[in-house]
């Protein structure tokens, strides 16, 4: 047996019972390892089928079928844009039984009763998670940032019943963390011809007909307002959480940059992003970690450039749905604990993005790869994206370095501000302006 091999072995017995049918059940009843599920359920378990709805960042067929095939029931990931997914989770929840979600989401699922608070006892990770999720903290001690969505903030239900939030550590989950990453803007070095230091480049004259921006309004205004305050255009009291006249003042400036000709395009999703950058129609953008990584593999030279002014960061959480029960939420309670477990942690790794617990990622991915990916140290042979594509050669280092030079950097998080709405349809002007 490899080392991989006892790590994955660890902790399964309930797993173990869940595939191994009517006789393996009855055997571990009868040893004392029963752990409450009744026969029947061992029996069925195939049956089930796990319905996990998120983007195309982080639902992914590989990942599911590997979650199929070691867990003995289905996982049926589905992968939708942001609008669909919100769409329906808030009036669908019965379709879906977990969603990729984002922590700052978390207040509205609560306001419609849709989530199920998680037991912090039936998640085996969480004393190993970041203490950016448990504790709000990095490892250090030093306090994250709390601009905007930081997960701290909606983390923990109060109680059992998730009628509100606490700001500070309960036996309750709103949801269980899942990837994060702190995200700054890709640009074409080769076209651009110059070091990118500042958030202000951006909207620098230079890049005229060349930027862009994503057009999902909670994230694209925020790439904005750390694009203003660092090029002293604006000075906000918490750049997460905009009052009416910075909304107003904020949107007014980028109508006089769009009416100027400063945009190329509003991106919505991953592909046009890819292929915007890919054509050199766009030098500077807005940009996930995964389509820097994919244009990257086609051999163009892209990256995602630290700024002097910190990252946005966010954070995906894995959200079970209230209406799971019996054998279907026990279900969910081993997928999600199987899927921090590190494969997948080692997967979506091969992209850019962070697991929220690392120490279960090092057992899935080579000493190479792990210290190029988590430690930021220079590549000591190719790197490869999850596909088996090339994507650097030796000696490469990527960009941010580090886990916590990377994550210890956040200026502020993805969030839904307290004027959302007037901030979405000031958005939506701009983009139709």
């Amino acid at each position: 047996m490899t080392q991989r091999d006892r790590t994955s072995a660890k902790g399964l017995t309930r797993r173990r019972l869940l595939k191994g049918g009517a006789a393996a059940a009855g055997l571990a009843a009868g040893s004392g390892a029963m752990t409450g599920f009744p026969t029947i359920w061992a029996q069925n378990i195939k049956d089930v089928v796990i319905t996990h709805v998120g983007q195309s960042f982080s639902v992914i067929p590989q990942i599911a079928a590997q979650a199929s095939k070691d867990l003995g029931f289905k996982i049926d990931m589905q992968t939708v844009d942001l609008n669909t997914q919100m769409n329906r989770l808030f009036t669908q929840p019965d379709s879906i039984d977990i969603a990729d979600v984002s922590i700052n989401v978390v207040p509205d699922i609560m306001k419609k009763k849709i989530g199920l608070p998680i037991p912090v006892s039936k998640y085996k990770w969480w004393d190993t998670s970041m203490p950016l999720f448990t504790k709000g903290e990095y490892p250090d001690g030093r306090k994250a940032s709390v601009e905007g969505g930081a997960p701290i903030k909606f983390q923990y239900y109060a109680d059992k019943d998730g009628s509100k939030l606490s700001p500070t550590p309960t036996d309750y989950l709103t949801s269980i963390p899942s990837l994060t990453n702190a995200d700054t803007l890709g640009i074409r070095p080769d076209l651009v011809g110059r070091k990118i230091e500042s958030w202000a480049e951006l909207f620098n004259p230079q890049f005229k007909g060349k930027a862009a921006l994503v057009d999902a309004p909670d994230i694209g205004i925020l790439d904005a307002v750390m694009a203003l305050e660092a090029s002293g255009a604006m000075k906000y009291g918490d750049k997460g959480n905009l009052t009416k006249p910075e909304i107003d003042q904020t949107i007014k400036i980028l109508i006089d940059l769009k009416k100027a000709g400063h945009f190329r395009a509003f991106w919505t999703t991953f592909d046009e992003s890819v292929n915007l950058m890919t054509s050199g129609e766009v030098v500077i953008q807005s940009m996930w970690s995964p389509a820097v990584t994919a244009v990257r593999a086609r051999g163009i030279p892209c990256f995602y450039t630290p700024l002097q002014e910190g990252y946005r960061a966010w954070a995906v959480g894995l959200g079970l749905m209230a209406h799971l029960s019996g054998l279907k939420l026990d279900a969910a309670y081993e997928y999600i604990n199987w899927y921090q477990s590190g494969w997948q942690g080692g997967f979506i790794a091969k992209q850019g993005y962070y697991s929220s617990v690392p120490e279960t990622v090092k057992q899935f991915l080579t000493p190479e790869e792990w210290d190029y990916w988590y430690e930021g140290k220079p590549a000591r042979s190719e790197i490869k994206d999850p596909y088996g594509n090339h994507m650097e050669k030796d000696g490469h280092v990527r960009d941010g370095g580090s886990l916590w030079e990377r994550m210890g950097k956040v200026a502020c998080w993805n969030t839904v501000m307290d004027e959302n709405r007037h901030m979405v349809r000031k958005w939506n002007e701009f983009v139709a302006a």
